[in-house]
């Protein structure tokens, strides 16, 4: 199976909602960070790529017809190599609030997520390494500096329209809805309306969760810890040292 459609697009400028929308047109399965989470042996083909290494991306894609978001979209050009029929869509968004999105959901829950669950939950900690090498790498680790962050996001999108052949190119706002999409992919409007996931909410939800998970850390160390005490301290008693040390 080749990839039938690359997504250039960076995250946060309605990726998931485009994976969505390209499963139900027919491109089954379609690439997306949440793959990582679901398949974490991925990972070091992605942190190898990142490095310049090579990688077999028909392995890596073994399995789909599409790909968006991170880590995929910072490999376009080779992809494009690899899969010389697959058409480009690069989704766009305006750039300020495009920042903000990103600098208030991905940004907290990279930085903030507890090491401790990383090592306990192991397809997290896939997550955390891809991103820090794929993504944050993307912006010389600078993603804080607002102005570098934003004028990354825009030369990356100019250099998708330059590089990309206008013929396999769409430039695409998920607000636009299915039209635009299943014309650049000649495929039939399905009925529905086009989805619309990983909104500032559910988002929302999943920083709430990180809160708590950073609060009870330390009280599940804590409680670790007076629990081996309390352990040691009765097999002490129990085994009548005490009795003799006395």
């Amino acid at each position: 199976m080749a990839l039938q459609v690359i997504g250039a697009g960076f995250g946060r400028t309605g990726t998931l909602s485009l994976k969505v929308a390209l499963e139900r047109l027919g491109f089954k399965k379609c690439h997306h960070m949440t793959e990582v989470l679901s398949n974490p042996e991925s990972a070091p083909a992605w942190v190898a790529a990142s490095r310049g290494e090579h990688v077999d991306w028909h392995e890596v894609f073994s399995g789909y017809k599409a790909c968006v978001d991170w880590p995929s979209c910072m490999f376009y050009r080779e992809l494009m190599e690899v899969f010389p029929e697959a058409k480009v869509v690069i989704t766009v968004r305006d750039p300020e609030r495009w920042y903000e999105s990103v600098n208030t959901t991905i940004a907290i829950l990279t930085m903030d997520t507890p090491r401790w669950l990383c090592w306990l939950v192991p397809a997290i900690g896939a997550v955390i390494k891809v991103s820090l090498a794929c993504v944050w790498k993307t912006f010389d680790n600078r993603f804080e500096d607002k102005e570098h962050a934003i004028a990354v996001f825009r030369a990356h999108i100019e250099e998708v329209k330059r590089v990309v052949p206008p013929s396999r190119l769409l430039v695409f706002e998920v607000a636009q809805g299915w039209g635009p999409l299943c014309e650049f992919l000649d495929v039939p409007v399905p009925v529905g309306a086009f989805p619309h996931l990983n909104d500032r909410t559910a988002m929302g939800r999943r920083l709430r969760i990180l809160r708590i998970l950073r609060i009870l850390g330390p009280l599940l160390l804590l409680a670790i810890v007076v629990g081996l005490w309390w352990l040691l301290t009765w097999l002490f008693a129990a085994s009548g040292l005490g009795v003799l040390l006395a």
